[in-house]
């Protein structure tokens, strides 16, 4: 049955925030709150954990998952971008965004896009999540979470509880999440191409 513990999400309690990390880094997949939606987590690197995942949303291999990070100094070890590029991604990050870069031989081809060798990247504006990153001092493999034969992710932790709470190892209490996702930008071109609109303002475009 799942932990569930109820986060601040401004100032989030480090006791619960260093629980949540050891329950990741033992491989655990966890529910949590996001700068835009729950999404479904778990340490990256884990095959075990990601099929956990794939399973309780009902995702094939095509599913495009994303490389969660706490900040833009781990960008080199898992994705390939220009100085221009990471001075857009500097001046908007934070934020709601998902970013579609070239991945590198550090990302594992599981998760790469197919044909493209590509990876989503996200730096999340989330106290929670930021410091769940920082104590677990590696990024997270992350998914929105939207269940099977839904459109828009679920986003009381109450009703997730109830529904996962034999699937997932925690769910995190951040209280109501929004229902729209990220804005998603291909970077892979000479000019950055909007995939999706999201939360994410695109008037720097």
């Amino acid at each position: 049955m799942a932990q569930f513990f109820q986060i601040h999400p401004d100032n989030p309690q480090l006791r619960l925030i260093k629980q949540a990390s050891a329950i990741l880094d033992s491989g655990g997949v966890i529910v949590y709150p996001t700068d835009s939606c729950y999404a479904l987590g778990c340490h990256i690197g884990d095959k075990k954990a990601l099929d956990r995942i794939r399973k309780i949303r009902k995702l094939d291999e095509a599913h495009e998952f994303a490389i969660m990070c706490s900040d833009l100094s781990q960008l080199s070890r898992y994705v390939k971008v220009t100085n221009e590029q990471y001075r857009l991604l500097k001046s908007i990050t934070p934020g709601p965004y998902t970013f579609v870069l070239p991945a590198t031989k550090e990302v594992p081809k599981r998760l790469q896009y197919e044909k493209r060798k590509t990876i989503g990247l996200r730096v999340p504006d989330s106290a929670i999540v930021q410091m769940l990153l920082t104590e677990l001092g590696q990024p997270i493999y992350t998914t929105t979470l939207i269940m099977p034969g839904r459109n828009l992710p679920m986003n009381d932790a109450y009703e997730i509880r109830e529904r996962l709470e034999h699937q997932v190892d925690l769910v995190i209490d951040g209280g109501a999440c929004e229902i729209e996702p990220t804005t998603v930008l291909d970077m892979t071109g000479s000019q950055p191409e909007v995939i999706r609109q999201g939360r994410g303002e695109i008037d720097f475009l």
